[in-house]
């Protein structure tokens, strides 16, 4: 701590105590003052770290858990890049190529390419169309399917398959999950429902 003596004549003796004083404050206010940046430091910075580990966790764990949902045309087209990312691809099944092994729970079949467009479906006459047209064109892109597991019973011929995987190098889609939509089991349904 640092005084400073001033001199001055022994009437303002009370003046000089009274800087001794307040130098003195001025002092323990900057070290004080000092010791309060030195804390409010060591929160800024635990509040930058802490915050910039929640941004990485949650970086890590969204492109780890991406899917990327494509139609068949899609995937044939960015086949090089997909490697063994997560997919999510959509298809009509191929009714002719369902095969399945009941001792080893392994079910193969084909997809057939459908537009994933809503729009463009429903200007093709609706979802239960178009998956029959893209069963009858033998044009249309088809994929491979391997999915282990019990065969679904909506597994029919022209049916949404949406399937969860990735492709592998041989250029098969290996199915984690399976989703099928019959969507002429549910509008066969629905005029029943409006007659009650």
């Amino acid at each position: 701590m640092i005084f400073y003596d001033i001199y001055l004549p022994p009437s303002q003796s009370t003046l000089m105590s009274t800087c001794k004083i307040t130098m003195h404050n001025f002092c323990n206010f900057v070290s004080s003052a000092s010791e309060v940046n030195v804390r409010i430091n060591k929160f800024v910075i635990g509040g930058v770290l802490i915050l910039g580990a929640v941004v990485f966790l949650i970086w890590t764990s969204t492109t780890a858990s991406a899917e990327y949902f494509l139609t068949i045309d899609e995937l044939n087209a960015q086949r090089s890049s997909m490697g063994d990312k997560n997919l999510r691809v959509s298809g009509a099944v191929i009714g002719d190529s369902i095969q399945y092994d009941a001792q080893g729970l392994t079910l193969t079949f084909e997809v057939a390419h459908v537009p994933a467009d809503n729009l463009a479906v429903e200007t093709e006459g609706g979802l239960a169309e178009v998956l029959h047209q893209a069963v009858l064109d033998p044009s249309r892109a088809r994929l491979k399917v391997v999915y282990e597991g019990v065969k679904p019973d909506l597994l029919r011929n022209e049916a949404q398959a949406i399937m969860t995987g990735h492709l592998g190098e041989d250029g098969v889609f290996y199915a984690d999950e399976l989703l099928l939509k019959c969507p002429t089991r549910y509008e066969e349904a629905l005029p029943e429902q409006a007659d009650l």
